[in-house]
């Protein structure tokens, strides 16, 4: 029983960590294309 508690615990945490960790390396990338990340979209202006 425990198990299945913690699997439901960590699993949305794991995700979340996820979706910050890909979104800083997005920004990352777009802004060593000389862009700028807005609305998760990278603009080169």
């Amino acid at each position: 029983m425990f198990g299945l508690i913690r699997l439901a615990i960590l699993l949305p945490l794991a995700f979340v960590l996820g979706l910050f960790f890909e979104r800083s390396n997005a920004a990352t990338l777009c802004a060593d294309a000389g862009g700028t990340l807005r609305d998760g979209v990278c603009w080169n202006e």
